[in-house]
């Protein structure tokens, strides 16, 4: 008797302990704690091999390593859904085993009872094992609706997490036009200062604004966004970030003579952002410093001039700039590290920019 009570109470458990990481990773529009979060444990827990062994598979191809490390997160969403439904399976089969004396014909083994609980969940119901008593018949009715409730929120939850997605991507696509590949905050403007359209760079930070929000929220309610990459080459939502981060700070402390109102908004909300997530990812920061040296400042203000803007004091922008990019730059390079995006000006790898421009 004692066995069966057991078996029922981490049956329930297991049960519960699912219902909720469901609950919490697919339902719940805002960031929620993570110590009974299965998922979490499991995307982290994957994410810590999977980057090593997509650098061991294709040593020396920057491209077969970007594709091994696309298939992550979409290889992690059926990964998802066999966990959730495992899971369950085997928490209602506890409760069938230790209800196991109301069962037709009599079963003798765990096996028997978790493949009751897996024919229940996933509405099959051949019949051979059915339940006579009420609490029998009652978990074989919500292991039912329990399958049935899990595939139509995950299937809401596909929907949900690929056009966010999609919103995301199509801005990047669109700020790689505009800055080129991979992007930088100092070719952002310096394209705007060549082709004569810094009046377009306020309608494009107000674009950016409306972006760097719908990012932090849907990031922030589904985790799993995060490991998405671009599907386009040297571009990521981080470097996306970065780049607008790192010209709104160029605008505010370097450039004079040109409207920077909007770079203010973005610069408060694009670091606001980098700090949510990283936290909320549970990214360590690894240095606190403005990630740039006094030289490549300079090479930056070089290609500013050239493009035609007036600057102000170099010292006295460098002291600024420096200032204002160390509140964002340890959030944005760890997030980098952590991701494995491409390399970008300033942001992550510190060795050369490879790529095309």
């Amino acid at each position: 008797m004692t066995a069966n009570v057991l078996s029922i109470a981490i049956g329930a458990a297991l049960v519960l302990l699912t219902m909720n990481d469901v609950f919490q990773s697919v339902i719940v529009p805002r960031a929620v704690g993570r110590r009974f979060r299965m998922s979490f444990y499991a995307w982290r827990g994957a994410w810590t091999l999977w980057p090593a062994l997509a650098w061991k598979a294709a040593a020396g191809n920057d491209e077969r390593r970007e594709d091994l490390l696309a298939y992550f997160a979409p290889g992690m969403l059926i990964a998802l859904i066999v966990m959730w439904t495992a899971l369950l399976v085997l928490g209602y089969g506890a409760i069938l085993w230790g209800l196991r004396g109301g069962l037709s014909p009599a079963v003798h083994s765990y096996g028997d009872a978790a493949y009751l609980a897996g024919t229940s969940l996933t509405t099959i119901g051949f019949g051979d094992i059915v339940g006579r008593t009420a609490g029998t018949r009652f978990f074989s009715i919500v292991a039912g609706a329990s399958g049935l409730a899990l595939f139509a929120i995950f299937t809401a939850f596909l929907f949900a997490l690929f056009g966010s997605f999609q919103a995301r991507e199509t801005f990047v696509v669109m700020l790689g036009a505009r800055t080129g590949t991979p992007p930088s905050g100092v070719d952002l403007l310096a394209i705007a200062g060549y082709t004569e359209t810094t009046a377009d760079l306020d309608p494009l930070l107000l674009d950016a604004q409306r972006w760097a929000a719908q990012v932090m929220e849907s990031h922030i309610a589904y985790p799993s966004l995060a490991y998405f990459r671009s599907s386009h080459d040297y571009q990521s939502w981080i470097g996306t970030l970065g780049t607008l981060l790192d010209a709104a700070t160029l605008l505010m402390t370097t450039v004079d003579g040109v409207r920077n109102g909007e770079a203010r908004i973005f610069y408060n909300l694009g670091r606001h952002a980098s700090h949510d997530l990283t936290k909320y990812l549970g990214v360590a920061i690894e240095a606190t410093s403005a990630g740039i040296e006094r030289p490549e400042f300079e090479k930056a203000c070089d290609r500013l001039t050239h493009a035609g803007y007036q600057l102000h004091d170099r010292d006295v922008a460098w002291e600024r700039f420096a200032s204002m990019r160390s509140t964002y730059a340890p959030q944005l390079n760890s997030l980098a590290r952590f991701f494995v995006i491409p390399p970008l000006q300033w942001i992550g790898d510190r060795g050369p920019v490879a790529g095309p421009h």
